[in-house]
């Protein structure tokens, strides 16, 4: 029988949850009533409210999307894909290429980190093949759970029960001792998660609808092959393969003004000045893969070393200056130590060096420059600025730095020399250190509403447990299990820790059910090790909140999922698990 206490934590809970599938209210704001009800009736202590800020999960979260973003900027990640996979453009294979790459990175590394390692090509795939990011990233997140169920360190769940499987029987689990059954599970779930990804809606970031609507396609700009390039000595051809048809070749300028058409096999020379014409992203990744100059010889100065070089998008308005001049008729560099790095005009393709382009009412351009000096520029010469969205074209990208912080996180965790919320940590600040992330970009790359979200529910759900809920759970589960036979008590307690991790972190979910499951196994003959494997398992399948693991959590921003998208894809997905782990651990691990 529940206390009083305990019965207001359950409800508390149940109001919360049902708030959520609802879906009325966005879910940040959800979890901070959700808090408020629990400090109001008592269950959560009021010197406890804010104890989630401070939670290791906030901090893993938080500082994984900081280094997702750094990843993202560099680069790395379209030339893996142009190199490895430059023809996949199918949903299917794409998705089938990411979770089997998470999956089997989880097996042997934190699966946050292998999750935010690719979440960048998640989106590159999704820009190629035109299909919404959220096709691809819970897919993932459930694939980084499911791989972690192959190995010993896989993921704490696993950990936790070895040690406790050594405390009762003298003898841990070994590395491998999982991957029988873990590897088969994690080929069924992926099974399922590619040939039914259709069964999640199309979603788009909550925020994402302003830098839709300023979805500038027909972009102009100048670049030049330099001896370093890429296509150097290459044709049209092999430049536009990179482009993956995101961009167009307008034009080539060899010295002298000669204009040459770009056929696909004209060859490119050092010296040859390309007219590009796509949107910003294409531009950026055509000029970054091909190491072409967007800027030439125009390098930016600055008093201040520690001032951003920024690109912005804004609208020649009505009265400004820069009316029937060109970039090169004001020398824009010389005079405001601006560069103009791209023209865009409604109805018009140009076709012809943004540079000489004479300037027109209405006209999009695209200008770099120091992030002091560019406000002022644009109220001098009645410029509009369109609503700030990442422009990665014309800014510095740092290579191999970000990867070589990512894996440098995983190492020191792999090799238990730091803790993960860390080790993740310091990669964040080495992101903001070496400038990877400019300054401007870190809080909107770390989602402070999935944050908040998370810390507000912690103490909500820690309260099941300090009331005392969880015990009279544990002593019902025993009583019921009892009277079950072993393929019923196995499943049972399979389906128990899959629905109690939510509330509970993973390992506390183990912490809590294990000893029931040694327990009642003991008690009726039975061994032990089948029933800590499936409190291992349940802990580590979380597939029906964003809030259970972290993995959920790191993609309901960016993949801009509602709480019950998550329940849609991941309860199908439970009962697969539970259909195929039952007589799995029965076969490699007998009862008797």
């Amino acid at each position: 029988m529940l206390t009083w206490p305990q019965t207001l934590s359950v409800a508390v809970i149940v109001l919360m949850m049902a708030t959520f599938i609802w879906g009325r209210f966005r879910y940040d704001l959800v979890a901070a009533l959700s808090l408020l009800a629990a400090l109001a009736v008592g269950v959560v202590p009021l010197d406890k409210a804010f104890s989630g800020f401070s939670d290791d999960i906030v901090i893993i979260v938080g500082s994984a999307l900081l280094v997702s973003a750094g990843v993202a900027r560099s680069g790395i990640m379209e030339l893996a894909i142009q190199r490895f996979a430059p023809n996949l453009s199918s949903v299917r294979a794409q998705l089938a290429l990411l979770v089997i790459v998470v999956a089997l990175l989880s097996a042997f590394v934190k699966n946050i980190g292998a999750l935010a390692i690719m979440i960048p090509i998640a989106f590159q795939f999704a820009r190629r093949s035109g299909a919404s990011p959220s096709v691809f990233l819970m897919p993932m997140a459930f694939a980084a759970l499911l791989g972690g169920l192959m190995t010993q360190i896989g993921t704490s769940p696993n950990i936790v029960v070895s040690r406790l499987r050594e405390e009762i029987t003298g003898e841990s689990f070994t590395m491998f001792d999982f991957t029988p059954v873990g590897l088969s599970l994690t080929a069924v779930g992926m099974a399922f998660l590619v040939l039914f990804y259709w069964i999640l809606p199309d979603r788009t970031r909550r925020d994402a609808s302003v830098h839709h609507a300023l979805d500038i396609k027909n972009y102009v700009a100048e670049a030049k092959v330099t001896d370093g390039s890429a296509v150097a000595g290459k044709t049209v051809g092999d430049l536009l393969k990179i482009a993956a048809g995101e961009a167009v070749i307008a034009s080539i300028i060899r010295d002298g003004g000669l204009r040459i058409t770009p056929f696909p096999d004209a060859v490119l020379r050092s010296g040859d000045r390309l007219i590009i014409e796509g949107d910003p992203q294409a531009l950026d990744r055509l000029v970054a893969q091909a190491k072409l100059n967007i800027t030439g010889d125009r390098t930016l100065s600055s008093a201040d070393r520690a001032a951003e070089i920024m690109a912005i998008e804004a609208v020649i308005g009505e009265g400004s200056s820069l009316l029937g001049w060109s970039a090169q008729d004001l020398l824009l560099y010389h005079r405001f130590n601006i560069n103009l790095l791209a023209v865009s005009r409604r109805g018009e393709r140009l076709d012809r060096d943004p540079g000489t382009i004479v300037f027109r009412l209405g006209d999009v351009i695209l200008l770099q420059g120091n992030q002091a000096d560019l406000p002022d520029f644009l109220r001098e010469f009645h410029l509009l600025p369109l609503a700030e969205r990442p422009l990665l074209i014309g800014s510095a990208r740092r290579g191999a730095v970000p990867v070589a912080i990512l894996v440098a996180a995983m190492g020191t965790t792999a090799l238990g020399l730091l803790p993960v919320p860390v080790a993740f940590f310091a990669a964040a600040v080495a992101m903001l250190l070496f400038r990877v992330v400019p300054l401007r970009e870190a809080y909107g790359a770390v989602d402070g509403p999935i944050l908040v979200m998370l810390a507000a529910l912690i103490p909500v759900s820690d309260s099941l447990r300090t009331t005392g809920a969880t015990d009279v759970l544990a002593a019902v589960l025993a009583d019921v299990a009892a009277g079950l036979p072993a393929y019923g008590a196995l499943a049972l307690i399979l389906v128990t820790a899959m629905a109690v991790t939510p509330f509970l972190n993973n390992a506390a979910t183990v912490l809590v059910m294990a000893p029931i499951a040694a327990g009642f196994a003991s008690g009726l003959g039975f061994r032990p090790e089948a029933f800590l494997m499936a409190v291992a398992i349940g802990a580590g399948c979380d597939f029906l909140t964003p809030i259970g693991h972290q993995c959920n959590t790191l993609v309901m921003g960016p993949g801009g999922y509602r709480f019950s998208d998550y329940p849609r894809l991941g309860l199908p997905l439970s009962v697969i698990v539970v259909l195929a782990a039952v007589p799995l651990l029965m076969l490699v691990w007998p009862v008797r």
